[in-house]
């Protein structure tokens, strides 16, 4: 089977989806699947040149929807070597283009909408969900159609996905993201990562990882931590809280800053930008707890990555997978608010190490029970291969 992937970016900053096809896509090889990709990218890219599968750059893309002239044409005269699309992403010209494709030739495609039919955006962003509502009946709604599948990474996303639009209609899917196991621990790597930022030593760390967006709640995670040391809980003197990404504009993060400020944090908060290689992997072995009180998270990979870390997670009930990690134990959930976020770092605090080091333990074994990457490049392959049609 030949698999062409659609995607807006292959730049690692923009997040989960990217790595999740990276990853896809390696496990497919090793599975026998052929894999390339098509992004919107311009071909000087550093990130193109970088990635680790076949990638054709059909940008630069313009505007915020990313439209390419190149990538129809493109499409129309090399699609015919891949057996299905898959378009990662909607509210793009990308998905259009699938579908489009489809129209003319036939090609079978299937969506990954990656959570963008989350209600939480028509909640937070109600002038965007009515631009987003004159763009649905004549594109996207068609886009999720007329696809082969509507592929989501859990039952929640499902669910919540049915909330956005009144006019929906599709062949719905459900199949659990995955990602790659942690890489073995490089010797030194906390070492140096300890020497870039020597706040860290020493410490208990509570680790926010990924980009630093509104959504994903730093806000609330900095008031809580601000109310948790406060109150002095067992061992909360050691605690230090690391935020690890990209921030999503520099006026938010100042924003961020400010907050840190007036909370008297100033010495007990790091930034360190974005981590990546050996120093995301340090950081996730060394801290103490990953803590993301997110307000809408599809699947949120570097959870699953601090679970094959062993490191137990601190999230919200709008992770879309708090369900499997409350119920094997591998860390703690409560709503997505002030007083629920301050609960989870609280509980925290309380939790005996003999209790801790079970916790690890279970996080562990739901990663490799539930997102190992390996398991769900098998499935997906499995769902994919009736629906492929050969064009030779």
């Amino acid at each position: 089977m030949r698999i062409l992937h659609l995607v807006r970016s292959c730049n690692p900053k923009d997040g989960g989806p990217i790595e999740v096809v990276k990853h896809l896509g390696l496990e497919f090889i090793e599975i026998g699947v052929s894999v390339e990709v098509a992004s919107l990218d311009s071909p000087d890219s550093p990130w193109v040149k970088s990635f680790p599968l076949p990638v054709h750059p059909l940008g630069p893309a313009y505007t915020n929807y990313g439209y390419s002239r190149l990538l129809l044409p493109w499409l129309r005269q090399h699609a015919p070597r891949f057996d299905i699309v898959v378009a990662n992403g909607i509210w793009q010209y990308h998905s259009l283009a699938a579908w489009r494709l489809h129209r003319a030739t036939g090609i079978p495609y299937v969506v990954f909408p990656h959570c963008m039919l989350d209600p939480w955006f028509k909640r937070y962003y109600p002038m965007k969900h009515v631009k987003k509502w004159l763009y649905w009946p004549w594109a996207e709604y068609r886009v999720l159609r007329d696809a082969s599948a509507v592929i989501f990474t859990s039952e929640e996303e499902r669910v919540q996905a049915r909330q956005s639009f009144w006019l929906y209609r599709c062949r719905e899917q459900v199949i659990n993201y995955g990602t790659a196991p942690p890489p073995p621990e490089e010797p030194g790597a906390r070492t140096r990562l300890f020497e870039r930022f020597p706040s860290l030593a020493g410490k208990r760390l509570i680790l926010f990882l990924g980009r630093i967006h509104e959504k994903k709640g730093p806000d609330l995670l900095i008031r809580s931590f601000a109310r948790a040391v406060r109150t002095g809980g067992a061992g909360t003197s050691a605690w230090h809280l690391v935020l690890a990404g990209p921030p999503v504009t520099e006026r938010y993060k100042g924003r961020l800053e400010q907050l840190i400020g007036r909370l008297a944090l100033t010495d007990r908060v790091t930034w360190t930008g974005m981590l990546t290689g050996a120093d995301k992997w340090a950081a996730l072995r060394g801290a103490d707890a990953l803590a993301l009180p997110s307000h809408q998270e599809n699947f949120g990979v570097v959870v699953a990555e601090a679970l094959g870390c062993g490191v137990p997670v601190l999230i919200s009930n709008k992770v879309n997978i708090w369900r499997e990690v409350l119920g094997d134990g591998a860390g703690l959930v409560e709503p997505d608010d002030q007083a629920g976020t301050d609960r989870l770092l609280a509980s925290w605090a309380v939790i005996s190490e003999p209790d801790r080091a079970r916790m690890r333990v279970s996080a562990r074994q739901c990663f490799v029970r539930r997102f190992d990457v390996r398991n769900t490049a098998k499935q997906l392959a499995a769902f994919l291969e009736p629906l492929a049609v050969d064009p030779h």
